[in-house]
C-alpha cells in the first residue's frame, strides 16, 4: 500500500532474525526503511483516503499513513447458519468423495448406493453435531473398512485442566497415602520428592478427608505451583503437568528391558518401536547400539504400535547380509589368519542406515495396527526370524482424506496384499505369529509378560 502522499510504501514481511511477520515502510526510492509498530500479524489490507485498514489476530484496526498511528476499531458481526443445509452439503460432498475414491471399487461386496439411500434420512434428521457425526460414521462403518471416518468441528467443551503428579494414591483417615511414584515425574525430583508410604494431608491448604477425591483438588493446576502438606510436618512444592503419557511409556519400555535381561540372563537386547514414524525409526537406530551392543540377539517389539510408514526403512536395517570382511593394518600380524576376522566389517562407515546382522525375534499383538502389521507380515515373509504374540488387528490400507464444507472424511485409497500368499491385509489376513501366546489378565500388575518370555526363549533357542 502507498502512503497518503505516495512517498512511502507499506509492506508485510518476515524478519529473518526473529522469524516474526511484521509491517514495514520504505520510501519509494528504497531509502528510510522503518518498522511500523503495532501492526504485527497483519493481513487483509485495504486502503481508503490515506488510511490503511487491516485485521490482526481477528481484530480490525486502522493505520494512519501520515502519522503511522494505529487505532483499534470496535467491530462485531453476526451470521446465521442453516445447520440443516450444512449437514446436507457435507453429506453429499462426503458421499461423492467415497463413491469416487474408496480403494475397493466393489465396496467390500456391499451395495453402497443402497446403504447411502437407507442411512441418508437418518443422518440428515440429526439435530446436534454429535448425533450427526455418530450417524454419518454408522453409515461409513457398514463398509467394514479401517482408516476411515467423518470428523467435523463442533462447539468447544470447557476443560477442568486437572494437573497430574505421577502418583497413585489411596484414601485413608489421615489423608491420601502414596502407593506409587512414576519415575522422572514431578513427584520424583530431588527437590520435590515423594516416597511410597507418604501421606498427603492437604493441597494448597485444603484438607483431604476420608472420602475426598484427591484429583478434584488439582483442578486448574496444570503447570502452576501447588503446595502439598504431609503428615510428617513437611511441605512439598510441585508443578503439576498436563500429561504423563511420555513418562509412562518410558517406564514401560524400561520395565520390558529389565524383564528381557532377567529372562535371557543378560544375553539379549530389547527394542520397542512406538510408532512407524521418523522419531521412532531414529530411536530404533540408536537402540541398535544402546540396547544391542555386546548382546547375542535382539527382541524387537511392535505391540501397541499404531502404525505409520517406516516399515521399508526398518527392513533395510534388518535385511542386511554381510558380503565381505575386512582387516585393517595393526589388527593382525599376518593376513594368513584372516578367517578369524570373518565377522568384521565397517558398517558404520559404509552403510547409509544403521544395520543389524544379529539374530532377532519380533513381538506383535492385537493392538499392532496398520504399518506395524505390514512390518509383522514382512518380518515373517522375509524369514528374518520368528514372530511371537497374538494376530495383529487386520487393518491395512493406505489412507488419505477429503476436506468438506465442515470437517473432513478420511478415506482408504490403496489396498495392500502379502506378496508371498496373495492375501489382503485388510480384514482378510492379519499377521499371525509363529508362536501364539496370550498374556493373562493382570499380567502388568504382576510384573509378568508371557509373550516377551516366549520371545526370549525362541530367540535363545535359534541362537543355540
Amino acid at each position: 500500500m502507498f502512503s497518503a502522499d505516495s512517498d512511502f510504501i507499506y509492506f508485510s514481511a518476515t524478519n529473518p532474525a526473529t522469524e516474526k511477520r511484521s509491517t514495514y515502510k520504505v520510501k519509494w526510492d528504497g531509502s528510510k526503511p522503518k518498522l511500523v509498530k503495532g501492526v504485527a500479524n497483519a493481513r487483509n489490507f485495504t486502503e481508503n483516503k490515506g488510511k490503511i485498514y487491516f485485521t490482526s489476530r481477528g481484530k480490525l484496526a486502522e493505520l494512519n499513513t501520515k502519522s503511522d498511528k494505529v487505532t483499534r476499531l470496535p467491530h462485531s458481526a453476526t451470521y446465521t447458519t442453516n445447520r440443516k443445509e450444512v449437514y446436507q452439503q457435507v453429506f453429499e460432498e462426503g458421499i461423492r468423495a467415497l463413491t469416487a475414491g474408496f480403494y475397493d471399487p466393489e465396496f467390500h461386496g456391499y451395495n453402497w448406493n443402497a446403504l447411502v439411500k437407507k442411512y441418508k434420512p437418518w443422518v440428515l434428521s440429526a439435530t446436534t453435531h454429535e448425533d450427526y457425526t455418530y450417524m454419518f460414521n454408522l453409515l461409513l462403518g457398514q463398509l467394514n473398512a479401517s482408516h476411515m471416518g467423518y470428523r467435523g468441528s463442533a462447539p468447544r467443551n470447557t476443560s477442568d485442566k486437572v494437573g497430574v503428579l505421577g502418583l497413585e494414591v489411596e484414601n485413608t483417615k489421615k489423608g491420601v497415602k502414596v502407593s506409587y511414584v512414576l519415575p522422572n515425574s514431578v513427584a520424583d525430583k530431588s527437590t520435590s520428592k515423594l516416597k511410597v508410604g507418604d501421606i498427603i494431608t492437604a493441597v494448597n491448604g485444603q484438607e483431604i478427608k476420608k472420602n475426598t477425591n484427591f484429583y478434584s483438588l488439582l483442578k486448574n493446576t496444570q503447570t502452576k505451583e501447588i503446595l502439598l502438606s504431609l503428615n510428617n510436618g513437611k511441605d512439598v512444592v510441585l508443578r503439576p503437568e498436563r500429561s504423563l503419557r511420555r513418562l509412562q511409556y518410558e517406564e514401560w519400555v524400561n520395565s520390558r528391558k529389565k524383564l528381557v535381561d532377567e529372562y535371557s540372563n543378560g544375553q539379549l537386547g530389547y527394542i520397542h518401536i512406538q510408532g512407524m514414524n521418523m522419531p521412532s525409526f531414529e530411536r530404533f537406530e540408536r537402540e541398535l547400539k544402546a540396547s544391542g551392543y555386546g548382546k547375542k540377539g535382539i527382541v524387537i517389539d511392535v505391540r501397541y504400535n499404531g502404525g505409520g510408514w517406516t516399515t521399508d526403512r526398518l527392513m533395510a536395517v534388518l535385511n542386511v547380509d554381510q558380503h565381505a570382511y575386512t582387516i585393517p593394518r595393526g589388527a593382525a600380524k599376518s593376513l594368513k589368519n584372516h578367517q578369524k576376522f570373518a565377522d568384521n566389517y565397517p558398517f558404520n562407515e559404509r552403510a547409509i542406515l544403521s544395520v543389524n546382522t544379529k539374530p532377532v525375534v519380533a513381538l506383535c499383538n492385537e493392538n499392532s495396527y496398520s504399518n506395524a502389521e505390514i512390518f509383522s507380515h514382512a518380518f515373517k515373509s522375509l524369514g528374518l526370524g520368528k514372530l511371537v504374540g497374538q494376530p495383529t488387528f487386520g487393518a491395512v490400507v493406505s489412507t488419505g482424506g477429503k476436506r468438506l464444507a465442515n470437517g473432513m472424511i478420511r478415506m482408504p485409497f490403496r489396498a495392500w496384499f502379502v506378496k508371498k500368499t496373495g492375501e489382503n491385509m485388510e480384514n482378510e489376513a492379519p499377521a499371525v505369529p509363529d508362536y501364539l501366546v496370550k498374556n493373562a489378565p493382570g499380567w502388568k500388575d504382576r510384573g509378568e509378560d508371557a509373550q516377551l518370555k516366549k520371545a526370549v526363549e525362541v530367540l535363545l533357542q535359534d541362537i543355540k
